[in-house]
C-alpha cells in the first residue's frame, strides 16, 4: 500500500468504510445515477479516494459492496417477514409497502443489481443471483402457494410476479427525469412515497387476490 493509501487521522475511524458506502449511496440517490466519480466521493466524504482501493480493491468493488449492503438488508427483512404468523394477503401488503420504501431510500438499487449482473463474469453474476435473487424468488413461491392454498390468491407464476412487483416498486423512483419534465418536480418527497406505496399495494393486490 502506498503512502497515499495510508489512512490519515481523520480517516482512521472504524466507520470509514461505511462512510464511503453511504456517501456513494447518497451521490447516486441525489443524482439519479448508477455510477460515481472518485473525486466527488472523496470531496463529499472527506476521505482520501485511495481508501477505495484499500477497502474495496477498486470502484467496481465498491459498487459490489454497496449492492451487498443494500440487498442483504432486503433479504434479511423478507426472511423476518416470512417467519411472522400472518395471513398471506397481510404479509404481501406489508412486503409491497416495504419494497416501495426501499426503492425510495435507494432508487438506484435495482438498476445497480442489473448492471452488476450484466457486467460481471459468470461466477460473480451467479453469486449475486444465489445470494439475493433466488431467496426472493423462493419467498414469493412460498407466499403465493400459501395464498392459493388458503383461497386468498389466484395461482400466478411467482417468477413473473417478482418482475411485476419489483418493476412497479422500482420504476417510479428511478424516473426522476420523467417527473421533472412531465410533472414539474424531481424531488422524492415523503408525500410521494406514501401516495405511491398505497397505489402499488392497491394495484398489485387487485391483480393477485382471488375473486370473491
Amino acid at each position: 500500500m502506498t503512502d497515499s493509501a495510508h489512512k490519515t487521522d481523520g480517516e482512521a475511524g472504524a466507520g470509514a468504510r461505511e462512510l464511503l458506502l453511504q456517501t456513494a449511496s447518497d451521490i447516486m440517490r441525489e443524482g439519479d445515477i448508477v455510477d460515481i466519480s472518485l473525486s466527488e466521493l472523496s470531496l463529499r466524504s472527506g476521505l482520501n479516494s485511495a481508501l477505495v482501493k484499500y477497502y474495496f480493491g477498486n470502484k467496481a468493488g465498491l459498487m459490489r459492496a454497496l449492492l451487498d449492503r443494500d440487498m442483504a438488508d432486503i433479504v434479511t427483512s423478507v426472511d423476518a417477514l416470512m417467519a411472522k404468523d400472518m395471513a398471506p394477503d397481510a404479509r404481501l401488503r406489508r412486503h409491497i409497502g416495504a419494497m416501495v420504501d426501499t426503492f425510495f431510500k435507494t432508487p438506484y438499487l435495482n438498476r445497480l443489481l442489473m448492471r452488476l449482473v450484466r457486467e460481471s463474469d459468470d461466477e460473480e453474476a451467479q453469486r449475486i443471483a444465489n445470494a439475493y435473487l433466488m431467496p426472493l424468488h423462493r419467498a414469493y413461491d412460498r407466499l403465493i402457494k400459501d395464498g392459493v392454498k388458503q383461497g386468498v390468491f389466484r395461482n400466478v407464476n411467482p417468477q413473473l410476479f417478482y418482475f411485476t412487483a419489483t418493476g412497479a416498486a422500482d420504476r417510479f423512483f428511478s424516473a426522476r427525469l420523467v417527473l421533472k419534465h412531465c410533472f414539474d418536480t424531481d424531488t422524492l418527497t415523503d408525500e410521494l412515497r406514501e401516495a405511491y406505496r398505497e397505489h402499488c399495494i392497491d394495484f398489485i393486490m387487485a391483480g393477485i387476490l382471488a375473486h370473491q
